[in-house]
């Protein structure tokens, strides 16, 4: 029997993302509770996304820089809009499930994924010829990180806002829950479902000190930072930065606590 079993499990990224983190929990047992705190909605100003992707359709890039599967969907649906479709340049993701998705939806098979997958990772492992034009369509929260580092490696980048992160709606009322101690853990996939989980939560009138107590995994590193600045304590963070490495991480975390609690009644039990 899996760790996990019977854990309730609350997930925070958007409805559209969440149908792999609910079955791998579901495989293992755990009880998946949706609250997306996040959902994608188009830039404010989609021209100079339009006419990024309208270059790139008439091969004024060498590289398609793919940070995210929102970010695809987002690249997916605006050339639809447009009735247009990208060539075969070549393309980096920032993970196999960014891969996956940019070959499904928008016909282009990866030519590179970083060992580790972040964009910093991406930006210091990226070989590309010098100046390099690349295309980098990012949410509306991005930071400029991977921009200055292609730009300090000598490549050409055009930086474009492809959607923009608001809080989400729908889902278990998350409030409720916690006051009736029906949570174990709570996950957190990206900085914005940290922002947006305390932007909701506090809408909804939730107990913060509550939110607080409960065992917090994020799936990397720029996740977990976001959560500790804004006053979580980070249980659980998988080496592999994937939502499969996040699941077997809290399988791991909700071993180790079984097996505490067991010798910790073995020695009440036993008198010491």
């Amino acid at each position: 029997m899996s760790a996990l079993d019977g854990k309730r499990i609350v997930i925070t990224r958007a409805l559209h993302q969440s149908s792999e983190f609910e079955e791998l929990l579901h495989q293992q047992g755990a009880v998946p509770l949706a609250y997306p705190c996040i959902d994608i909605a188009p830039p404010q100003d989609s021209a100079p996304f339009d006419s990024a992707l309208r270059d790139a359709a008439n091969g004024v890039f060498d590289w398609l820089v793919l940070t995210s599967t929102n970010t695809v969907q987002a690249v997916a649906d605006r050339l639809t809009t447009l009735g247009i479709n990208l060539p075969a340049l070549k393309t980096a993701a920032v993970g196999p499930a960014t891969a996956e998705i940019t070959w499904r939806l928008l016909g282009l098979e990866v030519s590179f994924i970083p060992d580790i997958y972040t964009a910093d990772q991406m930006a210091n492992t990226l070989h590309f010829a010098p100046c390099a034009r690349i295309l980098l369509p990012q949410s509306a929260l991005a930071d400029e990180v991977l921009t200055q580092m292609l730009k300090a490696a000598g490549a050409n980048v055009v930086t474009v806002e492809a959607y923009q992160t608001v809080v989400g709606s729908g889902g278990v009322n998350l409030p409720a829950l916690l006051k009736s101690g029906d949570v174990d853990a709570v996950t957190f996939t990206s900085p914005s479902t940290v922002k947006n989980l305390l932007t909701r939560f506090e809408i909804e009138d939730g107990n913060i000190s509550l939110l607080k107590q409960i065992c917090v995994g994020c799936i990397g590193t720029k996740t977990a930072s976001a959560a500790r600045e804004n006053g979580f304590i980070v249980s659980v963070m998988p080496d592999d930065h994937t939502i499969s490495g996040l699941v077997m991480a809290l399988e791991h975390y909700f071993d180790s606590e079984l097996r505490h609690d067991v010798q910790n009644k073995t020695r009440s039990n036993a008198g010491f």
